[in-house]
């Protein structure tokens, strides 16, 4: 059996087609859907891929947000669909309130890209079930705007509550409350994350496969379902 998982393109996204071969390495069959559409294919998953998208100079996902592809992908997901978002997808998901807390300019405001440590934090979402709790993983980060900021008390109820995916290990790269690299909706089918695991799906990229397990994991979740 496999599984029919969504890429949405935005105009400027840039790490579409990538995010299309890491769900295909994955094993799912892999979807292109358009930002402009409301009909999203019969798609069990959709990844927001990393990269850019329309109106970013206002805030990063801000007009994204509002496109119809995402209104779908909302509605849905308050119905359980598993949804990831990735670098501006992540943006993208708390621009449309799926997922709490902002994306601000790094620390230092350098672009950052490079490899970076992740210790993964929830194994228990739709996305991570093929992790262990505490593994550590080597996964490219690169963006400008991924210092994940919120108030304190919803820093504290994440904590609480499982909902911190991955932790930035070692040094943080970009000011993130906490070294917070990603997080989950409370019925951990929604979950964004800053580093992109799509980059990292085959060692003949010059890099680990550590990322390949968001992909295989949704695979797992939607298959046993």
């Amino acid at each position: 059996m496999t599984a029919r998982v969504g890429v949405v393109t935005f105009p400027g996204s840039l790490d579409d087609r990538d995010a299309l071969r890491a769900v295909a390495a994955g094993g799912s069959e892999a979807v292109a859907l358009w930002h402009a559409d409301t009909d999203l294919s019969g798609v069990e998953a959709v990844v927001l891929p990393g990269g850019f998208s329309y109106g970013d100079y206002l805030r990063c996902g801000a007009i994204a947000a509002q496109s119809p592809i995402v209104r779908s992908i909302k509605a849905a997901a308050a119905t359980g669909l598993p949804v990831l978002g990735i670098c501006n997808g992540f943006q993208i998901l708390m621009e449309s309130h799926m997922l709490p807390g902002a994306l601000m300019r790094n620390e230092k405001l350098h672009f950052i890209c490079r490899d970076q440590t992740l210790e993964i934090a929830n194994a228990g979402s739709a996305w991570t079930s093929d992790y262990t709790a505490g593994q550590v993983i080597r996964i490219p980060i690169k963006n400008i705007d991924g210092r994940y900021v919120a108030d304190e008390d919803t820093l504290d109820e994440l904590e609480a509550n499982a909902r911190v995916i991955a932790y930035y290990a070692g040094a943080n790269p970009n000011g993130s409350a906490r070294d917070i690299a990603g997080i989950t909706n409370e019925a951990g089918n929604v979950v964004g994350i800053m580093p992109h695991p799509e980059h990292a799906i085959d060692p003949l990229t010059g890099t680990s496969a550590d990322g390949l397990g968001f992909f295989t994991s949704i695979l797992k979740r939607l298959v046993n379902a």
